[in-house]
């Protein structure tokens, strides 16, 4: 199994070990501490020797943080975490409701007069720490204070390193390195700083194992505008196989990165959202000019080539049978009552190991029965692990891992007969998802200006989601990736190529938990007769796996969504059908059929 249901953290070891930090802080004369959820890559999953804020306080949600100060200690979650949180932190810990409450003038109020505030130079961006001083937070960079009280601390990742080939990437590394180094030329820039794994992954086509679900190596690097790349991981793959990397790619130590940094003429880009703040203290120090820009290589991987693009069709075809099998047995078996939380969970995956082709799960999967279903990234464990009951919905959120693409999905099954009231939600989340995936914009337009669209059905019984309508996808890379999103947050124009999750909810505290969830691309639109010519975008739907019909309140859906419902459902069999065994094609005949 790629997933375990071990219980990772007890809320029992919060008081004592926030004791012991409190303890540090008074002896160094700080009087606040900034614990991040992320390490020094920003990326939303840590290796576990970087997961500080789980091991003090608990939270394992994957985004968060903690100040701790003499007399409380604030836990930020967003509304994804707000159940979460209640259940994994100890009393000593207050869950704050973030970004609501933003850390400057939550400290501002908070903090002791002339209060100072620790933070590791390494774990937070120039942008995180340039507000708090905004805040007129006194602010102290120091070793990480977790660090030093963390004994049984885990080992640096040392994962294997693999070349992705270009049949899968579609462009060859020196080719990448050209055009963005020219990108640098004409911007004026001598040298980009990379420090998210994703990104050098792609521009160097390799992907690593140090990070679980996340095919990525954990590096430095710094890209020259005349395409040298020099690499800084204690990676020992990575580090042997840097020869065969091709020319202009060199290797060094981790910790040589601080001093090559201090070695730059300049101007060197950093993007001020995803660098360490450490970066720019040492450019800084050292009179380098540096120039705050975006992460040169996030746009151009967010824009998948045709390659990435027919790869990941391809990985959803394949994913999708697999998710047919599995909801097929999962319909005989599940209003028995005896299947589990976990039970489900481990069929999924052998469901998919059965490809042949699964190198991992894309992220632990979320299968929430009845009230966990409401817990919108809820991890089921040996400890939380309840009886799937008829009557019950039951979400599952789940993807894989393949060589030639990524997937998300979403379903939300219903158990035996539900009650009238959780169809009605069902069927506006349907509603809204619908919308997105029909829905024909101009070039321009950000995922800010859709994600509305998504909500109309259910602002309009007042109800609401507390996450982002959609994320972007990697291409067999993170299952999470920027700068493309459909949120209120979100002001990157989407262009063609770009990969976003679609996926509105609907979650009522203590009862269940609804979401419907595909893969989009963006892609240019055809011309519609009658139209004033402009150029549009519309989104070419990836994701082919049926929605439960059982669940909708067919007074609720118009015309043209009954006909968007049934021209998918008929798509859905014609792609799948042939790659599935006679139990689960009689099954997905019954469910594909019209309304």
């Amino acid at each position: 199994m790629f997933q375990s249901f071990e219980v990772t953290t007890h809320p029992e070891d919060g008081p004592p070990r926030l004791e012991e930090l409190r303890d540090l802080m008074a002896r160094i004369d700080v009087q606040a501490l900034l614990v991040p959820r992320a390490d020094a890559h920003q990326g939303e999953d840590v290796a576990p020797r970087d997961n500080r804020l789980a091991w003090l306080t608990g939270f394992t949600g994957s985004a968060g943080f903690a100040v701790v100060l003499p007399d409380i200690a604030g836990v930020f979650v967003d509304g994804r975490y707000r159940v979460q949180v209640k259940e994994q932190v100890a009393a000593c810990y207050t869950p704050v409701d973030w970004p609501e409450n933003m850390p400057g003038p939550w400290l501002a109020e908070s903090m002791p007069t002339g209060g100072r505030l620790a933070f590791d130079p390494w774990l937070h961006t120039f942008h995180e720490i340039e507000a708090l001083a905004e805040a007129g937070i006194v602010l102290v960079p120091s070793p990480n204070l977790i660090d030093v009280i963390w004994t049984d601390r885990p080992d640096a990742p040392a994962g294997a390193v693999t070349l992705h080939p270009l049949e899968q990437s579609g462009e060859a590394s020196s080719l990448k390195r050209s055009r963005l180094a020219a990108q640098l030329r004409e911007d004026g820039h001598s040298t980009a700083v990379l420090s998210q794994p994703a990104s050098i992954c792609w521009l160097l086509n390799i992907r690593g194992e140090d990070i679980a679900r996340t095919p990525v190596v954990q590096a430095f690097a710094l890209l020259h505008d005349d395409g040298r790349v020099a690499l800084y991981s204690d990676t020992p793959d990575l580090m042997a196989m840097a020869p065969t990397l091709g020319p202009g790619i060199t290797c060094f130590e981790r910790d040589a990165f601080g001093e090559a940094l201090a070695g730059l003429d300049g101007p060197v880009r950093v993007d001020r959202n995803s660098a360490p703040w450490a970066v720019s203290q040492i450019l800084e120090a050292t009179s380098v000019p540096i120039e705050y820009a975006p992460d040169i290589c996030a746009l151009p991987k967010a824009q998948k080539n045709e390659t990435e693009i027919s790869g990941s069709r391809a990985a959803h075809l394949r994913d999708g049978a697999a998710m047919c099998e599995f909801l097929a047995w999962l319909d005989v078996e599940a209003p028995k009552g005896r299947l589990t939380e976990i039970d489900v969970v481990t069929a999924l995956e052998g469901f998919r190991r059965n490809t042949g082709l699964l190198r991992d799960i894309s992220f632990e999967t979320i299968c929430g029965s009845g009230p966990n279903g409401a817990i919108v990234h809820y991890r089921v464990n040996k400890n939380s692990n309840r009886v799937i009951s008829p009557g019950e919905l039951l979400l599952v959120d789940s993807g894989g891992q393949y060589q030639d693409g990524t997937t998300d999905i979403t379903r939300t099954i219903a158990v035996g007969e539900v009650q009238a009231e959780a169809k009605m939600c069902f069927t506006r989340v349907l509603q809204g998802m619908i919308a997105i995936s029909r829905v024909r914009f101009p070039t321009g337009v950000t995922g800010r200006d859709l994600d509305a669209l998504a909500r109309m059905p259910l602002w309009l019984a007042g109800q609401d989601y507390d996450h982002g309508t959609g994320h972007g996808v990697g291409a067999y890379l993170g299952v999470h990736e920027g700068p493309q999103a459909i949120s209120r947050r979100n002001n990157v124009p989407l262009r063609a190529g770009m990969i976003l999750s679609n996926e509105p909810g609907y979650y009522r505290e203590g009862a269940f938990g609804i979401r419907i969830e595909n893969l989009i691309v963006t892609q240019n639109a055809t011309d519609i007769p009658g139209g004033d010519g402009r150029a549009m975008l519309a989104f070419e739907t990836l994701t082919w796996v049926p929605i439960d019909r059982r669940l909708i309140d067919l007074e609720l859906l118009s015309a043209d969504e009954r006909r968007w419902l049934d021209s998918y459902h008929a798509d859905v069999f014609d792609k799948i059908a042939p790659a599935l065994s006679k139990p689960a094609l009689d099954w997905l005949r019954d469910v594909t059929a019209a309304l």
